[in-house]
């Protein structure tokens, strides 16, 4: 087992990832906004006391903020928090005022919100879109080879020679399709879709459970089919498909983060998986060490998890803005201030709730908590 990296290390393994993301996930937010004639007052990187910053000749305040958990761009007229039109808003001179966010197209202003969790995609499909030119794409398909004695597959009826074709009615191309639909899943009871011999066969398995630990003592409970794919298939990835191929691979991690989430919701996995920024800085110092592949790989999960989390319909969030220009659109003219007030006050209750819940999981997975019970026992 290699000991983990120190606190400090954490830290600056943890700013390295999130700082980065945030910034271009404002850089988003700015570029729309400027393209659009909006004029930005302050772009900042964390929250809070301002700790050093610059003003370009637009006016527009760059600075850091001394609590590096996120970041803001603050576009002029954002005189509340739903950024809607106010008195103080419509006292302004008609030249300062068409610069501000409010006074653009509901269309134009959906794009500038919309543009930061995009921005977090965009920056993920490259990472990965370089990964598949690098190292090309594996498409095993998901013939099986082999089926281990007493596994899942065999109480389920798996053959050698058997095709996977579905599991739980969604349908796999590859093996790696097949890995991650059955490691999230420890045991739960799949349906699967079985081609053989030309006939489609439907059979129920249990899947079974196994226990994997890492380099840094770290357990995950894992679900196990016990079937062997054939010799592997790793195509070349050019230039053109590689887009396409970090497309694909975005999907899968949006498509495993609604999985999780649902799964959360329905009780299947536990609300202790959920981490928070200290679960992020451990798991940044630890692939940190582990090379600058795994750590790139890391840099564009957490991409996708901020741009997907971001579109979530939560009042505060970009996902709550876009929901309430929805809403404008259908209706044709804007939610009521007070109304757009309580629900940003609720939403920001919410996000406050879920920052202490995932901290709270945080420390239990450092061992605070067992560490206090022991000390008071």
């Amino acid at each position: 087992m290699t000991e983990a990296p120190g606190f400090i290390f954490y830290i600056i393994a943890f700013l390295l990832v999130i700082g980065p993301l945030v910034f271009v996930h404002e850089l988003g937010h700015y570029a729309a906004g400027r393209w659009f004639g909006i004029k930005a007052e302050v772009f900042s990187i964390g929250f809070g006391r301002e700790i050093g910053g610059i003003t370009d000749k637009r006016g527009t305040r760059w600075k850091f903020g001394w609590l590096p958990l996120g970041g803001y761009v603050r576009f002029a007229g954002d005189m509340n928090p739903a950024s809607q039109p106010s008195p103080e808003w419509l006292s302004l001179p008609a030249a300062e005022r068409a610069q501000t966010f409010q006074a653009k197209p509901l269309w134009q202003r959906a794009i500038v919100v919309a543009a930061g969790p995009v921005t977090n995609f965009v920056v993920a499909i490259l990472i990965l879109a370089a990964f598949a030119l690098a190292f090309g794409e594996n498409r095993t398909p998901t013939v099986v080879a082999g089926v281990a004695a007493e596994s899942a597959a065999a109480q389920a009826g798996l053959l050698k020679g058997d095709r996977i074709t579905a599991i739980d009615g969604r349908g796999i191309e590859t093996f790696n399709d097949l890995r991650r639909y059955i490691v999230m899943r420890p045991a739960e009871t799949v349906e699967l879709t079985v081609e053989r011999d030309g006939a489609e066969v439907e059979m129920t398995a249990q899947i079974g459970v196994r226990v994997e630990k890492d380099r840094f003592g770290n357990e995950y409970k894992l679900g196990q089919l016990g079937v062997t794919p054939g010799e592997p298939v790793q195509v070349e990835i050019g230039l053109l498909g590689a887009i396409p191929a970090g497309l694909r691979m975005t999907g899968n991690v949006i498509q495993g983060t609604v999985d999780g989430l649902g799964q959360i919701i329905t009780g299947r996995r536990s609300v202790e998986e959920l981490g928070g920024p200290l679960r992020i800085a451990q798991v940044s110092g630890e692939r940190f060490v582990m090379g600058p592949t795994d750590f790139a790989f890391l840099i564009a999960l957490i991409s996708i998890n901020l741009g997907f989390i971001n579109l979530l319909p939560v009042p505060v969030l970009d996902g709550g803005h876009l929901l309430f220009y929805a809403v404008e659109a259908v209706r044709r003219k804007p939610v009521e201030p007070q109304v757009m007030e309580w629900a940003f006050r609720g939403g920001m209750v919410a996000i406050l709730a879920l920052m202490l819940l995932v901290t709270f999981n945080d420390l239990g997975a450092f061992g605070v908590w067992r560490n206090l019970a022991g000390l008071i026992g």
